[in-house]
């Protein structure tokens, strides 16, 4: 099993939805990444320089999710993904994106999505 860098419930306000008044009106997301690297010269050293910072990913979801606006949070997740990948040294990225009491005609607390892209 590979070594994992968790951060869980990246929260924010953002526009994404299919529908013009989701986009206008906005939601609550909740975001958790999970990264896959090698985080044992990390341990060995005690060094932040070898492993991946996960304030700066943190800075790197929140700024995707509220400076872009996208219909479909299986966009919001893929770009989420993409940009980690191409950022950080992780070998995988989880990304689980929910949207926070959706508008729908039915009670949920969160629908969502989770996606696993790697190298």
């Amino acid at each position: 099993m590979p070594d994992t860098i968790l951060i869980e419930g990246i929260t924010f306000h953002a526009y994404h939805g299919a529908s013009d008044e989701e986009q206008a009106v906005g939601h609550r997301y909740s975001i958790d990444i999970l990264l896959e690297t090698d985080i044992r010269r990390a341990a060995q050293t005690d060094e932040l320089s070898h492993t991946i910072n996960y304030s700066a990913v943190a800075k790197r979801v929140l700024a995707i999710g509220t400076e872009n606006q996208f219909r479909l949070i299986e966009t919001l997740a893929e770009r989420i993904a993409e940009d980690i990948l191409y950022h950080f040294p992780a070998t995988a990225v989880e990304v689980t994106v929910r949207k926070l009491l959706p508008p729908m005609r039915v009670a949920a607390a969160a629908t969502g999505v989770r996606i696993r892209r790697q190298r």
